[in-house]
């Protein structure tokens, strides 16, 4: 499946910029969010380096960004790049779980294969990894069974249709899970040696 950045640029911007005046536009470096500078301006989620999964991840946080948050840049969010200590990591963590989850269900809409990310290569690592991951696949599971929030459900039944995913994502949520955040329960059984 072809998963060009460019068709969710179109995506987005169908859906949001008149009802919302928001466009996705693709950046270089860093992920943004840049509310609108003047009263008939457009906001614009921009998304680095043309990565589809950049783009899907800051569609995530637009998703579930209030009103307020939606005036300010980067929705007012404190972010510490990468290189983060341990405190840092953990208020990441944190905030990160259900946009990683609405990403992980635009990812299986898309067709596409998704990464959970603790984002800290150059500091101490995840404060608790495991945890993460479960808490991203509890949040997502509860999303696909209760609804996602409003803007984030029209672009997952949009990125369905578009990418005709609609009868296979259950199936793929079934498998992906078990890959990202197995429960102690799922841990590949072939793997359990019998006595002898």
């Amino acid at each position: 499946m072809n998963h060009n950045p460019d068709d969710l640029i179109m995506l987005f911007n169908d859906l949001f910029r008149e009802s919302f005046r928001t466009i996705l536009v693709r950046g270089s470096d860093e992920p943004e969010y840049l509310p609108a500078s003047e009263p008939d301006g457009l906001a614009r989620v921009v998304f680095a380096h043309g990565f589809f999964a950049s783009a899907l991840h800051e569609i995530a946080h637009w998703c579930i960004a209030g009103e307020h948050r939606r005036t300010l840049h980067d929705y007012g969010y404190w972010y510490c790049p990468d290189g983060r200590s341990l405190e840092q990591q953990q208020a990441f963590e944190q905030v990160e779980v259900k946009p990683q989850a609405v990403e992980w269900l635009f990812s299986l809409a898309a067709g596409s294969r998704f990464h959970i990310s603790v984002d800290n290569l150059a500091g101490s690592g995840a404060a608790n990894e495991q945890g993460f991951r479960q808490n991203v696949r509890l949040q997502a599971s509860q999303y696909l069974a209760h609804g996602l929030p409003s803007r984030a459900q029209q672009f997952f039944d949009t990125l369905k249709s578009f990418y005709g995913t609609a009868d296979r994502v259950q199936h793929h949520w079934n498998q992906d899970k078990r890959r990202l955040a197995p429960m102690a329960t799922e841990h590949d059984q072939s793997r359990i040696t019998e006595p002898l």
